[in-house]
């Protein structure tokens, strides 16, 4: 028996309405580039749109002229979506909250994650959607992944309740020693201040 190894999402499918709803939404809110659209294959009498959510992935939505848009929240059971989160720039993510309320959108306002900060808020359809901002940036060749997975073994080792901006960027130093070389024998802290500096100012 052997494993099937994923390489990172394909694509996610949503069950639209109209077609001009998903793309007022998809690409007039959350500005994804409608990149093509076909019949969907499997149902004719139904479209098929593709959006590009900015890592040339692909968020698709499958539409029907004979939907309405239904706001009603969407269950959130055992087994079904919760939400669907996209990476935000820190400049983009500062924005959401005012640019939402221009629309008369409701929100949950910046949450604080610890590794990062989030907003959330429903589609037209109902749907849950957060939009997520890393509080920080892996070292080249890293992935944030592999930070957080280090960041979480510091978290456990030191028992503290969560994530914090320390254990982010102690990772960080950690993969830095592990991927970039040094000409140094001893690359551990110092202090090179053997006379202080003045106070700033």
């Amino acid at each position: 028996m052997k494993k099937i190894q994923t390489q990172g999402i394909h694509h996610i499918t949503m069950i639209g309405a109209d077609r001009q709803t998903s793309i007022d939404f998809w690409e007039g809110v959350l500005g994804m580039p409608l990149i093509f659209e076909q019949p969907n294959l499997d149902v004719p009498t139904e479209n098929h749109l593709y959006f590009d959510p900015g890592d040339g992935r692909l968020i698709t939505v499958f539409t029907d002229e004979r939907r309405t848009a239904d706001p009603t929240r969407n269950p959130e059971g055992i087994g079904n979506l919760h939400h669907l989160a996209f990476n935000v720039s820190r400049a983009t993510y500062t924005q959401i909250a005012r640019r939402l309320d221009e629309r008369g959108v409701r929100h949950t306002g910046e949450i604080d994650r610890g590794f990062m900060n989030s907003i959330y808020f429903r589609d037209p359809l109902g749907q849950l959607i957060e939009c997520a901002s890393y509080k920080f940036d892996p070292p080249v060749g890293v992935t944030h992944a592999q930070v957080l997975m280090e960041a979480h073994k510091l978290r456990v080792a030191r028992g503290d309740h969560h994530i914090s901006d320390e254990h982010l960027a102690d990772a960080i130093a950690l993969w830095v020693e592990r991927t970039q070389p040094s000409l140094s024998d001893d690359r551990t802290a110092k202090d090179p201040y053997t006379t202080k500096p003045p106070v700033w100012g």
